[in-house]
């Protein structure tokens, strides 16, 4: 039996970060994995995605190369080498967490692991079981997506985010079912790359959890690219062929429709991965599968601790992240600052993207606030107009009576890059003077922040 004062179970964006800050804390460490360290992160989720959809820009543009003066001919997509890059793009990543554990002498651990005790944990590999104890562990295991009750995925022709990123070919005739950030990703991605895209959302608009005005803009936008999308709708059947997928889809004017597709993305949500790996019968409280923590990431069982996707949303990497590295400065005996949810940016990185900070204008006035709101649009902005890439828009929302910023939300080219600058201010806490006293560089898309802070006061200059 090893004992240690940290035991991490689970090595994804929550994990691996934990288990270095509590190493740098001085803390002897285990991290335990039962498959590739990195966890679905690294290896099957925002990083190889992004791979993919880079792939896919390069060809869009490629198509479009006479907008800048440009030209290509016989241009073609290899989806066997467009895989072939992400998948090694995810394996350098890889190797780079390895890398990062030997650094900080963490010990790896590679097997399934499961709760003896609260500081007790079993590694079973290969039919060899080794018990490990610690002070502390951290229960990082993440989440998997999950399946339609009446049509489980079968990786052939109904697939989860996995099997759409490993792909035998592109899909002729694609259903997406769920217009959260990882289904219209995979839509952006197969319109880009040919496939004839239909997206199904049982709600009123595409990307719910965003602001209506963004909602509404990246819903035009898709459309206007060629995909079909269907909102206050719901898949009544779904059955695999052999050589494509039967659907039956309930409209909002509650007509059902059968259509039929070569394949199905069903991207509906997320399932914890928490069973099986002993909570129940430590009495570990969970709502919905998901544990239930304090803001230092603490269960209700002492010296037991959980983090990212089996916890509370949103269900981000970065958010993992950082709650990794509040519960190892929590053990380690510092009191780091409780993670606010609202300062929490999300991206979504279709054509074009998506990010956003904060609360929605709707969000705030149901709160009780009196807003100024600022919206600036793509157009107006001179980098914009070069980049060929005038699509878009930046809002913010500010509290009408302190200035304090609410929320910021952004449609357009390279938006992820730019809700940093509003996610600083709001963890600051600064106010509409702030932003409005700070030099913006020029010529770059980042002065359309300015201009939308102007806006909310009347005082826009470029539109």
């Amino acid at each position: 039996m090893s004992n240690y004062d940290l035991i991490v179970l689970g090595s994804g964006p929550g994990g691996y970060v934990a288990a270095i800050r509590a190493a740098q804390l001085g803390l002897k460490v285990a991290i335990v994995e039962r498959e590739n360290l990195g966890g679905i992160c690294l290896n099957w989720g925002c990083i190889p995605t992004k791979a993919l959809l880079r792939s896919a820009e390069i060809y869009h543009y490629m198509q479009h190369a006479g907008d800048y003066g440009l030209t290509a001919a016989n241009i073609s997509a290899d989806i066997d080498a467009v895989v072939k890059r992400s998948r090694g793009v995810a394996k350098q990543l890889n190797q780079g967490v390895t890398h990062l554990m030997k650094k900080n002498k963490i010990t790896v651990q590679i097997g399934d692991g499961k709760l003896l005790a609260a500081n007790t944990l079993s590694v079973t590999k290969d039919g060899k079981t080794e018990e490990l104890t610690a002070k502390n562990i951290i229960i990082a295991t993440g989440a998997r997506a999950r399946d339609l009750p009446f049509a489980p995925a079968d990786g052939e022709r109904i697939w989860t985010y996995r099997h759409a990123m490993v792909p035998p070919e592109i899909p002729k005739k694609l259903l997406v079912i769920g217009s959260g950030a990882i289904g219209i990703e995979f839509a952006s991605f197969y319109n880009d790359m040919g496939a004839d895209v239909t997206v199904v959302e049982m709600l009123d608009r595409i990307v719910p959890v965003e602001d209506a005005d963004v909602s509404a803009f990246l819903e035009k936008a898709l459309t206007k690219q060629g995909m079909t999308i269907m909102t206050g709708a719901g898949v009544e059947s779904l059955k695999a062929t052999a050589t494509g997928v039967s659907a039956s889809i309930k409209g909002k004017d509650g007509k059902v429709v059968a259509s039929e597709f070569t394949h199905c993305i069903v991207a509906i949500g997320i399932v914890p991965n928490t069973e099986n790996i002993g909570l129940e019968a430590l009495g570990v409280e969970m709502d919905r599968g998901f544990l239930k923590t304090d803001v230092n990431c603490r269960t209700n069982v002492p010296g037991l601790w959980a983090i990212g996707d089996i916890t509370a949303p949103p269900w981000l990497a970065h958010k993992a992240s950082h709650e990794g590295v509040i519960a190892a400065e929590t053990i380690a005996g510092g009191h780091p600052h409780a993670m606010e949810p609202l300062n929490i940016p999300g991206c979504t990185y279709c054509h074009p993207q998506v990010a956003s900070v904060g609360l929605t204008e709707a969000k705030a006035k149901e709160a009780g606030y009196e807003v100024k709101v600022g919206n600036f649009p793509f157009m107006g902005n001179g980098k914009a107009i070069a980049l060929g890439e005038a699509e878009g828009f930046i809002k913010t929302v500010f509290d009408a009576k302190t200035g304090e910023l609410l929320g910021a939300h952004m449609v357009g080219a390279e938006v992820t890059e730019l809700i940093q600058g509003y996610t600083i201010g709001k963890t600051a806490e600064l106010v509409e003077a702030d932003f409005m006293h700070t030099v913006f560089p020029h010529p770059t898309l980042s002065e359309m922040m300015h201009e939308s802070v102007l806006g909310a006061y009347g005082k826009m200059l470029h539109m």
